[in-house]
């Protein structure tokens, strides 16, 4: 079986052991923020150098996706316990017996539900707080760099168009070849143009934007969006195309994330 104490959880010398999960994953932010992403911010977009300030960006995003490994994920620690099955060897808690893990044939407990048992034990004693911190860390690892960019972009609560790409039916839209196709890529700076569809549809799954109706006042932005490579290919595929106009903002699960992580943040 695998588990933490709850009286080890709630002893104060163990929390004072532990560092803020979302400090440092905030100071990991902000020193990546101090080397790159300011620096692209205020440098003119010529071409070259532009290249070279993306090389870098990519480089220090990989190496605090390095350092954010490092940090006190409960997942990995469960599954790398579950698979090992051996104990941690930190002080920072001790066995329980709050979840019983069934031992598989062989001996050994099957690591999906040991790891399972794992994350219910270190719950015991969790507040507020310390949940949230883990929710955010858990969000942070998961965005790609290109994501991260929308994210920043829509940060400011203002909406962007979103088209929907569709084959006309009888009966109004039929089958959609293209979803979530937006101009906030190209505003936020993004790589991959073309995967700025599957960006979204990421980040609406991650719950950290939303979907709205369309907004008139978006008309121009709109047509931009209208000669899109990637929305102008959808179209092209399909005999009778129907176009649906939405927007896309961010939720407040999002700006309550980019609150807690924004780079910029004094």
């Amino acid at each position: 079986m695998l588990g933490a104490g709850s009286d080890s959880v709630s002893s104060s010398s163990s929390s004072s052991a532990e560092p803020n999960l979302a400090q440092r994953a905030v100071g990991l932010a902000s020193w990546a923020a101090k080397t790159g992403y300011s620096l692209g911010k205020r440098l003119p977009g010529v071409d070259t150098a532009e290249r070279g300030l993306r090389q870098v960006e990519r480089q220090l995003l990989g190496e605090l996706r390095k350092r954010l490994d490092e940090v006190d994920d409960p997942y990995y620690a469960a599954l790398t316990a579950a698979s090992t099955m051996n104990r941690p060897t930190t002080d920072r808690y001790e066995p329980n017996s709050a979840i019983t893990v069934v031992s598989a044939r062989d001996g050994h407990a099957e690591p999906l539900r040991a790891a399972m048992a794992e994350l219910l034990n270190r719950s015991i004693g969790f507040g507020r707080e310390k949940a949230k911190e883990y929710l955010y860390a858990i969000i942070l690892r998961q965005l790609t760099p290109d994501e991260a960019r929308i994210l920043s972009a829509l940060s400011g609560g203002s909406p962007f168009p979103l088209i929907d790409v569709a084959e006309r039916s009888g009966l109004g839209a039929g089958r959609v070849v293209l979803r979530n196709a937006s101009t906030v890529g190209k505003a936020a700076g993004v790589s991959l143009l073309d995967q700025v569809p599957s960006y979204v549809t990421r980040l609406i799954g991650l719950g950290l934007v939303e979907i709205d109706e369309e907004a008139p006042s978006l008309e121009t932005q709109y047509e931009i969006l209208m000669t899109d490579e990637t929305v102008r290919q959808a179209e092209n595929s399909v005999k009778r195309v129907k176009f649906v106009r939405r927007t896309v903002h961010i939720s407040r699960l999002g700006a309550q994330f980019w609150e807690a992580c924004d780079p910029t943040a004094r």
